[in-house]
């Protein structure tokens, strides 16, 4: 994954910045095609959305970015060969930040939010398949996300996903 920082550009009117230009992701060898592009818009903080994946042949590309609020965005690896696999990665993300997380296929992804009133907008690579999608419970002791909130809100979808040992992966 990739850490994108924005430079802004301020005067008088405020602040300008690039939050995405498909030539410099294409020249770092990152994806550029983006087919759907979704907010999450999360009311109270403590809440939680995730882990969740896309198994191939419908894998994401995602960037995440945080246009209100403050959130703490997670990914964890789940390339079946990888020497990094299970193991986790969180950025805190926020409008004042700028910073967006470029998510690359074979990680399940999730946030935290930190603040009340948190939007997240993300582009992704792929159309969401039901029949593909895969999901880590948040609270995985063989993963053991450092989260800087306890959740105080998770879905019973997101609460339900088995943990790793119950799954064999």
């Amino acid at each position: 994954m990739f850490i994108v920082d924005t430079t802004p550009f301020e005067d008088e009117r405020g602040r300008f910045s690039r939050a995405y230009c498909a030539k410099e992701f294409g020249d770092s060898g990152l994806g550029t095609t983006w087919v759907q592009a979704n907010l999450s818009e999360n009311p109270r903080a403590g809440t939680l959305r995730g882990m969740h994946f896309q198994r191939e042949p419908a894998s994401e590309i995602k960037l995440v970015r945080c246009v209100r609020g403050t959130l703490f965005d997670v990914v964890v690896d789940v390339r079946p060969e990888s020497a990094t696999r299970h193991q986790s990665f969180g950025v805190e993300l926020s409008a004042g930040n700028g910073r967006a997380l470029y998510i690359p296929e074979g990680f399940a992804h999730g946030f935290v939010t930190l603040a009340d009133d948190t939007t997240a907008y993300y582009m992704v690579s792929a159309f969401y398949t039901p029949g593909a999608e895969g999901g880590l419970r948040w609270d995985d002791p063989t993963v053991g996300i450092d989260w800087p909130l306890a959740p105080t809100s998770v879905s019973e979808k997101d609460a339900a996903w088995p943990l790793i040992g119950e799954q064999g992966s």
